[in-house]
């Protein structure tokens, strides 16, 4: 019987294993299936929407209760009904009274909350694998608010992105997400706080992947769409499917305006680029003028933005009724040339006191400014063919902003979302192009880099402390392969691609000047075609890539080596650019594999 029953027991056992249900999905199954990534954008938008909610709520309700006023921009040089008896003068001390609040806040919870935010985003993404701490999120929407509405002349923009990716991130690391995904995470979180906060959802997921990742993918577009859709989905549920501007009609009258579009897209990147420098210069001067505790820094400052607001009420907070009446041409020349200044000056002085907010706004307050003055003068110069003032305004907002943040997908997408006319796509795209290339002939830096580099950070470079990357790239080098001279028919350059196992060349001319590298892929393509227009010799198919230097940190080289054709790039020398070595796939991985 004995027998009977265990045998009894061991088919029960066996049958038991068969029918027993299907695990529950689990936490790691949805962090590693397909879809697993696409399911935590929607939560990220989510908690991106609601946290843009919560914090124009909150600026709402400090702006009431610090000015009397819902916007005092609005109505410059009102009375506070709270303290009717200071008549305007209150505006000297609602900064002191807001830095009072958030000074000792962010100086004891999160330092990192303190300034535009952005920056803080952008390095966590390319150097810190995404980790951001989770209490940024409380801090940045308590500290940024306050500063708002004491009068601080910053943005939303930046806090709520810094907010979406604090979010973004602790639901990365609840989900034990691995790096890949949780940079994406960050990234979701930054394009649903821009959706919401602005009703403009493709900026978001323009500005997440341009500004926060630096990198286009379709896996990275869907999320970011997602997280985008799901946040203005709850933020129109709120503030009501409307943009947060109203700007005027935009038309292009005359085709000789493209010329003067063309004109203001230069002029406003370099106001674009000289507000970021003066951003920088303030905030020195901030540094090097203060000498006490750094919780007490934002109150004291607070004395000079008062005086700043009292001369310029038009700067408190984020100003968004004076760029809309600088739109419709409201203010004369003086005034707006007066605006624009008193702009850099009051959101460089906010941050460098130790305020916290963002420089997108202002950035498209001073170029509102600079495109109405600029469309008056050409209006009085040329009245026939210059068109209404306030398209002037509108295409100086996004040049302004592309020459400051080199952002121009970001620019054009953002001022179409606002306008909505098709019609501004031409001139926009025109105008910010010429910025953001006259940006970049300015400077290396944008506002948001330049702050890091300023701390010895480059977002390009490995980690500091990390040996992976760190190396020069003339130290790891191979020898320079032999280069092919530039009259070498395709026949012999086929043959000598095969022997020389790299898939690529270097090309040198008669004079023996560097030309550029063909690959055996151009060859084979260009021999395809032979003899219908192909050319003859290897020196019009050698095109250069990307340069690496020798002094060059291996890191950064391996941008330009994933991206080139063929199975290495060549490396020149930084002074004279001639080629001095040859950088390969292999010699990289021999060198990270030494330093691993």
């Amino acid at each position: 019987m004995s027998g009977i029953r265990a045998a009894t027991d061991r088919g029960q056992g066996a049958d038991t294993t068969t029918k027993s249900p299907t695990p529950a999905p689990t936490i790691a199954s949805l962090r590693n299936a397909p879809w697993g990534v696409m399911a935590l954008a929607v939560v990220v938008g989510a908690g991106a929407g609601v946290g843009s909610v919560v914090f124009r709520w909150c600026i709402k309700t400090f702006t009431g209760l610090l000015s009397g006023h819902s916007d005092y921009s609005a109505s410059p040089g009102a009375s506070n009904p709270h303290v009717p008896w200071l008549g305007p003068y209150f505006v000297l001390l609602t900064p002191v009274i807001g830095g009072l609040l958030y000074g000792p806040l962010v100086n004891r919870f999160a330092k990192e909350a303190r300034g535009h935010g952005v920056p803080e985003v952008m390095l966590a993404v390319a150097q810190r694998g995404g980790r951001i701490s989770p209490k940024v999120a409380v801090v940045k929407t308590l500290a940024s608010a306050l500063t708002i509405g004491s009068g601080g002349s910053v943005g939303r923009e930046g806090p709520i992105v810094q907010i979406g990716s604090a979010l973004g991130s602790t639901l990365g690391r609840v989900t034990r997400a691995t790096e890949g995904r949780m940079k994406l995470l960050v990234a979701c979180g930054a394009a649903g706080g821009i959706a919401a906060t602005f009703n403009a959802p493709l900026a978001g997921v323009f500005f997440a992947m341009e500004l926060i990742l630096g990198t286009f993918s379709a896996e990275a577009f869907g999320a970011t769409v997602l997280a985008s859709v799901t946040a203005s989905i709850i933020g129109r549920a709120s503030f009501g499917d409307v943009a947060f501007l109203n700007l005027p009609a935009f038309h292009v009258d005359h085709l000789a305006q493209y010329g003067l579009f063309a004109l203001l897209g230069v002029v406003a990147a370099v106001v674009g680029m000289g507000f970021a420098r003066f951003l920088y210069l303030v905030e020195d001067a901030c540094d090097w003028l203060w000498r006490g505790p750094e919780w007490l820094r934002p109150a004291v400052g607070g004395l000079a933005l008062g005086g700043v607001l009292l001369a310029l009420p038009q700067m408190y907070g984020v100003g968004y009724p004076v760029l809309e009446k600088a739109t419709e041409g409201g203010y004369a020349v003086g005034f707006l040339l007066l605006l624009l200044v008193g702009k850099m000056l009051a959101t460089s002085l906010t941050i460098g006191i130790g305020g916290s907010g963002g420089v997108f706004a202002p950035s498209l307050f001073i170029g509102a400014m600079l495109g109405s003055a600029y469309g008056i003068g050409v209006h009085h110069l040329m009245p026939g063919t210059a068109g209404a003032v306030g398209a002037y305004a509108l295409i100086g907002m996004g040049a302004v902003f592309a020459g400051a943040a080199r952002a121009p997908i970001t620019a054009v997408v953002i001022l179409f979302e606002l306008t909505g006319e098709y019609s501004i796509i031409l001139p926009l795209m025109l105008a910010i192009v010429l910025a953001t290339a006259t940006s970049r002939l300015l400077s290396r830096d944008t506002i948001y880099t330049l702050k890091l580099r300023r701390r010895g950070i480059d977002l390009e470079s490995p980690a500091p402390g990390a040996a992976i990357g760190a190396q020069h790239v003339g130290t790891v080098m191979e020898p320079l392969p032999s280069a092919l001279p530039a009259t070498t028919s395709l026949t012999d350059a086929a043959d000598l691609l095969s022997l020389s196992g790299h898939g690529a060349l270097p090309v040198m001319d008669d004079a023996g000047r560097y030309v550029g590298v063909v690959t055996a892929q151009a060859v084979a393509e260009a021999l395809a075609e032979q003899p219908e227009g192909a050319p003859p010799v290897v020196g019009q198919l050698a095109a250069p890539p990307a340069p690496v230097t020798a002094d060059q940190p291996l890191a950064q080289a391996l941008h330009t080596l994933l991206s080139a054709a063929g199975t290495g790039v060549p490396v020149l020398d930084a002074e004279q650019g001639k080629p001095v070595g040859w950088l390969s796939h292999q010699s990289a991985l021999r060198a990270v594999h030494a330093t691993a």
